[in-house]
């Protein structure tokens, strides 16, 4: 009975994304309470913050391999949001390069084995889409004005068809943190939730008796696990490249 039990605990794809407090019996998650989240979102932030201060910090002639790869990440970047949002960008790079880094270094962490997928979590991406959201929208009326609401107007259709493009572009716009939330979310918790499942599947194998039928999943662990790490910073590049496409309409209203 207890081997039926473990090996039947090997398969729990979305126990992984519970949140859980880091204190006391297990209980309720109150608003001030420290989770598992909390915490993997801070080593995230400590861990960019050690590539991109302390990893650069003598800005050696000849960089080190942390300076390289923050340089690397610095330049690919910028470049983005030079090509994407184009003139007068530059001065939202800091914000955009933020979102990508802490996007990116969560994304790598929860690679860890028992770690936590903060990403995957709607409540950790729908704020995130939702910032860029009012901040684009609010840059947008800072330096257009009430003329910003031209963007909606399109002005090349015919007269007749305007006001039925105009409702089309008005809900694809405010439809605009959900699909960016979304795809965030749902990339990283569906390709954890499959690589747990072949976790399981491997264990099953091994404890069953079924050790060389075993080495299936097991491989299917190895080539998911590298899908994932690109998945990982696949996801922070469209999230930053979709802030600096959002970013380019407001500032350029086309």
């Amino acid at each position: 009975m207890a081997s039926e039990e473990h090996q039947g605990s090997f398969i729990h794809p979305m126990e992984q994304f519970i949140v859980k407090p880091l204190f006391g019996d297990g209980g309720d998650v109150g608003t001030l309470t420290i989770t598992n989240a909390a915490l993997w979102m801070l080593l995230s932030v400590a861990a960019v913050a050690a590539l991109t201060i302390w990893g650069t910090r003598g800005r050696a002639l000849v960089p080190s391999r942390i300076q390289s790869v923050a340089e690397l990440m610095y330049g690919f970047v910028r470049n983005m949001v030079e090509e994407v949002a184009g003139k007068g960008s530059m001065a939202y790079f800091p914000y955009i390069f933020t979102l990508f880094a802490f996007i990116l270094g969560a994304n790598m962490l929860s690679m860890i084995p028992m770690s936590f997928a903060p990403t995957a979590h709607f409540a950790i991406t729908v704020p995130l889409a939702l910032a860029v959201f009012i901040s684009v929208t609010a840059i947008g009326f800072i330096k257009h004005g009430i003329g910003f609401l031209g963007f909606f107007w399109p002005k090349e259709a015919p007269g007749w068809l305007r006001p039925f493009l105009c409702l089309v572009e008005i809900f694809s716009y405010f439809t605009r943190p959900v699909s960016h939330s979304i795809r965030l979310g749902a990339n990283i918790l569906a390709g954890h939730a499959v690589l747990k499942v072949f976790a399981g599947l491997f264990a099953m194998m091994v404890f069953g008796g079924l050790g060389a039928l075993a080495v299936l999943p097991l491989a299917m662990m190895v080539a998911m696990t590298a899908l994932e790490v690109l998945v990982a910073f696949l996801q922070a590049y469209v999230f930053a490249i979709l802030t600096c496409v959002y970013l380019h309409d407001a500032l350029h209203m086309h």
